[in-house]
């Protein structure tokens, strides 16, 4: 028991340092971009670390898997450098030891893998998604400010106010061209405000007392209209973006479905769970061949194995995602790969043993 905790202890804190800057090194990079759109006024503000939150939980169950396999093997590596394994094997059963160990630290980390990959994750993957269409909602207000020319709408209307109030709902002297194929429309007017519509989520500017010009591009045919009030659609919420990505798709919802698409995405969402038992157990057969000449030489070849089965799953699962594999087959046979090479690298040692003790024969009397 004392020997389990302390290499429990020994792969927890390499896990912990993995998972922070494997954490580190992708949130940063979101992070600076979501930065310059707001700075260029193209994503609210208030919406950057909330966003920011919500991917980090959506990466999280990509990142579990290796983190945990890298984890065992430094962990690994440092008690075989500093001779603990060999202090181990003295008292006898190290091997049964440390392999009993691992496991039990693999299946009580794969119940958080399958919590996080089951639930977080797809529920932060939903918030992402509203988060985006709420931020591509507000971009086109969320930049107009007075004295500038603000683009909205992709580019197809262009608007200009001269003065604005404290919480930006209202504006005064605005101008407004908008574009609707060859036709435009030039608006003006001494004021203006923002009106929600609650019940559809659309946003308008309501204009008061100007005029409005309509006319073709290539025409200098006008027609002039004076309007006490003219709404001008500016943001449309659009429901149909609502579970857009596999990966925002509720786990009751991928069970309960005979598409392709969903059963590839409950599969792969099922293969971070096992990659979080097989992993570790391919770790620890590594750990049993003597990398002392290249100190990092292990490790090499964990993440050398790793990338080939990482993509070996996303060609399974883009396989049956296309509906040309059955599901029975689906990623089960990439999982069944990595099980029997690991299978085979615990069985390696011993038969090479036999081999040298067959090809040394009975010793003469």
């Amino acid at each position: 028991m004392i020997l389990r905790r302390y290499i429990h202890r020994e792969i927890v804190e390499k896990l912990g340092w993995i998972i922070g800057l494997l954490l580190l090194i992708i949130t940063s990079n979101r992070f600076v971009r979501y930065l310059a759109d707001a700075a260029a006024g193209t994503f609210p503000t208030d919406l950057v670390f909330q966003t920011l939150l919500m991917k980090m939980l959506t990466t999280l169950p990509k990142l579990m898997p290796i983190a945990v396999f890298l984890a065992v093997i430094l962990g690994l590596s440092r008690l075989a450098r500093d001779k603990e394994l060999t202090a181990l094997s003295v008292s006898g059963g190290a091997h049964r030891v440390e392999l009993v160990s691992v496991l039990q630290f693999a299946f009580m980390f794969s119940l958080i893998v399958f919590a996080t990959s089951f639930y977080i994750s797809p529920w932060a993957a939903q918030n992402t998604e509203e988060l985006r269409a709420r931020a591509e909602q507000e971009a086109d207000t969320a930049g107009i400010g007075a004295g500038k020319f603000t683009e909205m709408s992709k580019g197809e209307q262009v608007i200009y106010i001269e003065q604005s109030s404290g919480d930006g709902n209202r504006m005064d002297n605005v101008f407004l061209q908008a574009k609707q194929g060859r036709q435009t429309s030039v608006i003006n007017s001494s004021s203006a405000r923002y009106r929600r519509v609650d019940s559809s989520g659309d946003k308008f500017i309501l204009f008061e007392d100007g005029r409005r010009y309509t006319g073709a591009s290539d025409s200098l045919d006008y027609r002039i209209t004076r309007y006490k009030t003219y709404a001008v659609l500016v943001e449309q919420d659009d429901e149909a973006r609502e579970f857009v990505k596999l990966e925002s798709v509720p786990t009751s919802t991928l069970l309960g479905s005979d598409s392709p698409k969903h059963e590839a995405e409950l599969q792969w969402r099922l293969s971070f769970v096992i990659s979080s038992l097989l992993l570790p157990a391919l770790a620890v057969a590594l750990s049993r061949y003597s990398f002392s000449e290249q100190k990092y030489l292990s490790a090499f070849v964990a993440v050398l194995i790793y990338v080939i089965y990482s993509n070996m799953l996303g060609v399974a699962k883009t396989l049956l995602k296309r509906d040309e594999i059955p599901g029975y087959i689906g990623l089960w046979w990439v999982h069944l790969a990595l099980l029997v090479l690991i299978f085979l690298m615990f069985q390696f040692p011993k038969f090479r043993l036999r081999m040298k003790q067959f090809s040394a024969g009975p010793v003469a009397g």
